[in-house]
């Protein structure tokens, strides 16, 4: 089953990684967890985002 990006994740993501680029950190990777639905982005030393399908996002 293919899960595809809702338009609220695609927004959300392009916003956290414009920001995450402001801040001048570097952006290792940004997938789409095919289980979940759920987009990952990892970047800089140490962050993690979760970004879920209505476009609400955590920082575990």
């Amino acid at each position: 089953m293919v899960i595809l990006l809702t338009a609220a994740q695609a927004l959300k993501c392009v916003y956290l990684c414009q920001f995450l680029r402001n801040i001048s950190k570097l952006i290792y990777m940004v997938c789409l967890d095919d289980r979940t639905g759920k987009i990952f982005i990892l970047a800089g030393e140490d962050i993690e985002i979760l970004i879920s399908r209505d476009g609400n996002w955590e920082y575990p």
